[in-house]
């Protein structure tokens, strides 16, 4: 009826048309009664403040691994890496099969271009700042607002730096289309974003009252990461001389954080369950959890630690007391219900275990016990659950059954594991078919607090156990230790970067403490796994590192086989999406090494 109903009305305006005499020039021209350009749609102060919120939203978009934000989220957090590949029921999605990955893949153009879209809501900001009708209450007040704007532009910079080296620097906002940008080297992007966060350092405050926006530590972080970034690029130019120049500044702005600042890592118990233990019920249903049947009371309790208390609900934000938060995206569940669907971690469902297909007979369902409800959207590779705490690095908080849990008590009745812990060689179905095996081992793994709880927000308004709803870590105090440690031996100070090291294996109760002879690449590379699962963007650590490092690491850790059989090329960069190349029509614009 409906239809009928505008169709009608079309025929009557048309009718109008034909039986009304008027003059088309006059009736045709449009007369809108507001017309917004760049230069009227900001009037006040709080609008401006709207772009930057803007900017925020972006970098949660990007970072927060939603079912509807997988193509970035999972590639910058490290699909097709040495920690992270699919489960066999998802090889559509892998992404270390080199034969198919080309210039061309979606991956590269939309990590390229989500970067860009941010550095042009960054440069709204900045134009708006600076019109003449906006009115500020203070000076400082427009001088922090035009810092976060050039803080998330340099951001930008720096992580395409990491992945893709030179890029074009665009610092204004264009009304025509342009063909010819021309890409910098890498060592000029790390600069130009170098320059405006030094720039910007005075005007970020050490503190602030609202969670989430942006002070002065987390430049520093990044200028931090940025000159051991430049020093290693120096490197691979032949440059040594001035590489250790730019190690050093990295180790002085480390030296800021770590020594002499409002940061420390965060060593008792604390938060909004410091004096709980996590806790499961196995072989319940949605509205029977029988006490009997919690893990604790068939004999094995988990025990809550300091490092699992980071990861709880509440914990997050440094207003809260957490001294080793440096930038934390928000999250907020009543947000979530109200109007922002993004508002939530969808970790549970995209990083957890499916252990209800492979492993039916023994552990069913997608309650708490078993991680939630996981559809193994990416998955850790043997790499990242066991390689890295093998033999003396087993001992280790970070390795702790609340941590990481690696007991899972059968949840079947019929089950003979029933209430009892299912072997590995059991859940890994050792013996039987090879489809079988790869199904079973590649779907099922233990799951790190991180991605799951005993603890679900939402349950009772009908959420399934998809989300958590806890604030994300950008940058914790840890990376900049290990920002630090990687800088020194870089600098040949191993015994130096050993004790940075030490720091986070002292707080996590470690049974091996690292020796000075210990240190290299690879140490700084299983380390980072050990403190930054899940957190660090694994894509940019490998390609930044330089050499050979992500091609040698791909090959030996990657989950299947296809990058040892494929990967015949060295890089340390990912190529510039051939879309680009192809559009930057007047200026020829050069693919990267081993991508041509």
């Amino acid at each position: 009826m409906k239809k009928i109903i505008i169709n009608h009305s079309l025929s009557l305006i048309l009718s109008l048309f034909i039986f009304v005499g008027c003059d088309d020039a006059n009736f045709l021209k449009e007369k809108p009664e507001t017309f917004y350009t760049i230069d009227n749609i900001f009037s006040t102060s709080e609008q401006v403040d709207q772009a930057l919120i803007a900017c925020y939203s972006h970098i949660r978009s990007m970072f927060i691994f939603n079912d509807d934000k997988i193509t970035f989220q999972a590639f910058a957090g490290g699909n097709g890496t040495d920690m992270f590949d699919v489960a066999s029921i998802r090889r559509e999605s892998s992404f270390n099969d080199y034969g198919i990955i080309t210039p061309s893949h979606d991956v590269f153009y939309i990590n390229y271009s989500h970067w860009y879209q941010l550095i042009s809501k960054a440069n709204l900001a900045l134009y708006g700042a600076e019109l003449p009708q906006i009115i500020w209450a203070n000076e400082e007040d427009k001088a922090y607002a035009i810092a976060q704007a050039r803080f998330f532009r340099a951001f930008c910079y720096r992580n395409l730096g990491e992945l893709y080296g030179g890029v074009p620097i665009v610092e204004e906002i264009y009304t025509t289309p342009r063909y010819d940008f021309v890409r910098t080297t890498r060592v000029e992007t790390y600069q130009y974003a170098i320059d405006e966060m030094e720039d910007i350092l005075n005007d970020l405050p050490e503190t602030t009252a609202v969670a989430g926006r942006l002070v002065r530590g987390v430049a520093q972080h990044n200028l931090c990461q940025l000159y051991l970034d430049k020093g290693v690029a120096l490197e691979e130019e032949g440059n040594s001389s001035d590489a250790q120049i730019a190690y050093q500044k990295a180790v002085s702005y480390g030296d800021i954080l770590i020594n002499g600042s409002v940061y420390s890592l965060m060593t008792e118990r604390f938060g909004s369950r410091k004096n709980e233990h996590p806790d499961y019920y196995y072989a319940n249903t949605e509205n029977n959890q029988v006490p009997e049947r919690l893990y604790s009371a068939a004999g094995y309790p988990l025990e809550g630690n300091v490092y699992w208390d980071l990861f709880q609900e509440g914990n997050q934000d440094y207003q809260l007391e957490n001294t080793e938060a440096i930038w934390v995206i928000q999250v907020d569940y009543t947000a979530y219900k109200t109007e922002d669907g993004d508002s939530r971690l969808g970790y549970s469902r995209n990083y957890g275990p499916v252990y209800r297909d492979p492993l039916s007979a023994h552990l069913n369902g997608q309650l708490e016990d078993v991680g939630g409800r996981g559809i193994a959207v990416v998955i850790p590779t043997m790499y990242t659950r066991d390689v890295i705490y093998e033999g003396k690095w087993e001992n280790d908080m970070r390795n702790s059954e609340a941590v990481f849990r690696r007991t899972f008590l059968g949840n079947v009745e019929s089950s003979e594991y029933f209430g009892k812990p299912v072997p590995w060689d059991v859940i890994y179905k050792e013996g039987e078919s090879l489809d079988a095996v790869n199904t079973a081992v590649s779907q099922c793994f233990p799951v790190s607090c991180k991605i799951a709880t005993d603890k679900y927000t939402g349950v009772n308004d009908g959420e399934n156990r998809s989300n958590l709803f806890r604030d994300e870590y950008m940058i914790r105090l840890p990376e900049t230790i290990l920002l630090r440690a990687e800088a020194k031996m870089r600098m040949g100070d191993t015994g130096g970067a050993a004790s940075d090291i030490n720091l986070l294996r002292a707080r996590a109760k470690c049974g091996y403490m690292v020796q000075a002879s210990d240190v290299n690449v690879d140490l700084i590379l299983d380390e980072r796994a050990r403190e930054l699962v899940y957190e660090e963007r694994r894509w940019n650590t490998l390609l930044r590192m330089g050499g050979t490092v992500a091609v040698d690491r791909i090959k030996k850790y990657a989950y299947w086989e296809d990058p040892r059989a494929t990967l015949n090329k060295n890089f340390n960069l990912w190529p510039i999406p051939q879309v680009v190349i192809d559009t930057n029509k007047d200026v020829i614009m050069q693919q990267n090494p081993g991508w041509q």
